[in-house]
């Protein structure tokens, strides 16, 4: 029995349909055979392309590519950290590190071809190579405080104690920048970070302790967000998307808001309109939002939108490869093919006059897909819901309903085809989630979003991420958003 896949099926339904076409043109059909036939076409095309879907894999070509791995976005303007990567680490140093730097000559003193005398020949030049080693050092700094007797009253005075010395042991902030850089950073665990500094210097320090490191970060920088919050709101566009995190067994939502070189990601319970409003960007933000269609952010109208082109492209792709249809094809050729031609532009846009031959040619797409696309079915009387659309039906949609969005690109030098820097600040929280399985209170998981966003933003400015730490646990860590690093 031959097997039964999806060019098969194709093939036969066209078949059949062929055959119904000829039978009504010749009328061997009644007018009520034929309307019933026609009706079950149309419901049998629409249960092909559903089955089409289903039976479709889906991949990283088609969907959910990490933008990790997608081509680099050079359709929009760029600016030193608008990819996350940083213009290049500044020469700051930890205010805990020192480089100890010593030189020896090797001297020549002997010809090796003709063994020669060559000490008392002067040096024509040296070739240099250079050794690079680590060596652990655990300073220990004591203050003995006196403790006198008064000889006329008997009184007992100590000596004081410096202010940054509150107790009879406490860590210096080059380890309190090393934990919170290894738990947040790095992503290691509470135990593993406690056995690191043991190894380092020989103490225990308690995970309590690199807890309350975590919380007094995470307050010194309250004013680093609000400064954060203010500077998104006078960037021109702006990337956001957001993602699951599990706390206490329940699921919250990082919500990220991403542009130039700064990156803020907050924690919500809900994912929708509530979040945002709770949140308050979006509300107040009058430029373009780039993001990949959530029915939340196209409820603002008060504010531009662009759809991501990444999204469009992989589904696209999918509908090839699920129905074979030409329009999706020729659709995503036409994204791809402008994409590329805009990120060779200098002023990564497109000219008037290119820019409406692009709309003509893409609306030309949309109406000739019509005629690939299958029938919808009409509501039968007393159905209740939204009637059943394909995936390629419910994309092809999508585009011409938002027909500016998809192309903002193309006529906005600040707005990018992708929003995979969004995607981008947010896989680490991911890999977290991964390597903790969840937080176990809500006060971590907001103190992991807070420090995570500032340690992107620095880094994004060149900063080394102890130094970052060391800066924002002096109070200074919102100078870093008025006036950032040059590296």
């Amino acid at each position: 029995m031959a097997s039964v896949n999806r060019a098969s099926l194709r093939r036969s339904f066209e078949e059949q349909k062929r055959t119904f076409e000829r039978l009504k043109r010749d009328g061997a059909m009644t007018p009520e055979s034929i309307a019933l036939i026609d009706a079950l076409m149309t419901l049998l095309e629409l249960l092909i392309a559903v089955f089409m879907e289903k039976t479709t894999g889906k991949t990283g070509r088609n969907s959910g590519l990490p933008s990790s791995r997608a081509p680099r976005d050079e359709t929009a303007r760029g600016a030193p950290g608008a990819r996350g990567k940083g213009p290049g680490e500044n020469a700051a140093a930890p205010a805990n590190t020192r480089v100890v730097t010593d030189r020896e000559e090797s001297v020549v003193e002997q010809c090796r071809s003709c063994g020669a005398d060559l000490a008392g020949i002067a040096c024509s030049g040296h070739e240099r190579r250079t050794l690079i080693d680590i060596v652990f050092e655990t300073v220990e700094h004591h203050v003995d405080a006196q403790i006198k007797r008064c000889p006329s009253c008997r009184a007992e005075t100590r000596g004081r104690f410096p202010d940054t010395m509150p107790g009879p042991l406490q860590y210096g902030p080059g380890i309190r920048a090393w934990a919170v850089h290894l738990l947040v950073a790095q992503m290691v665990s509470l135990k593993r970070v406690a056995q690191s500094l043991r190894a380092l210097t020989g103490r225990t320090v308690a995970e309590a302790t690199l807890l309350t490191y975590v919380a007094k970060l995470h307050h010194a920088l309250a004013d680093w967000e609000r400064a954060a919050v203010e500077r998104l709101l006078a960037m021109p566009a702006i990337h956001v998307d957001e993602t699951a995190l599990r706390v206490d067994r329940k699921n919250r939502w990082i919500h990220v808001y991403a542009a130039g070189d700064v990156t803020l990601k907050l924690l919500h319970p809900s994912r929708g309109c509530e979040a945002i409003e709770a949140i308050g960007i979006i509300p107040r933000y009058r430029g373009v939002l780039i993001h990949d269609c959530w029915a939340s952010y196209l409820s603002y109208d008060h504010c531009r939108h662009a759809l991501c082109g990444a999204h469009l492209t992989r589904e696209l792709a999918f509908v090839v490869e699920a129905h074979g249809h030409a329009w999706a094809g020729r659709m995503r050729k036409l994204l791809l093919k402008t994409c590329h031609r805009i990120a060779r532009c200098d002023d990564k846009t497109l000219s008037a006059a290119q820019y409406e031959a692009l709309r003509r040619r893409y609306r030309t797409i949309l109406n000739q897909a019509k005629r690939e696309l299958p029938a919808i079915p009409p509501r039968a009387p007393g159905q209740r819901g939204r009637v059943a659309r394909s995936d390629a039906h419910n994309l092809w949609q999508r585009l011409r309903t938002h027909e500016a969005e998809v192309l903002r690109f193309a006529q906005d030098p600040e707005v990018s085809f992708t929003n995979n820097r969004a995607e981008r600040d947010l896989r680490m929280s991911k890999v977290k989630q991964k390597v903790s399985g969840c937080f176990r209170t809500g006060k971590y998981a907001h103190a992991y979003c807070r420090i995570s966003s500032y340690l992107q933003s620095a880094a994004a400015q060149g900063y080394n991420p102890l130094v970052a730490i060391q800066i924002a646990l002096a109070g200074n860590a919102a100078n870093l958003i008025d006036a950032p690093q040059k590296a």
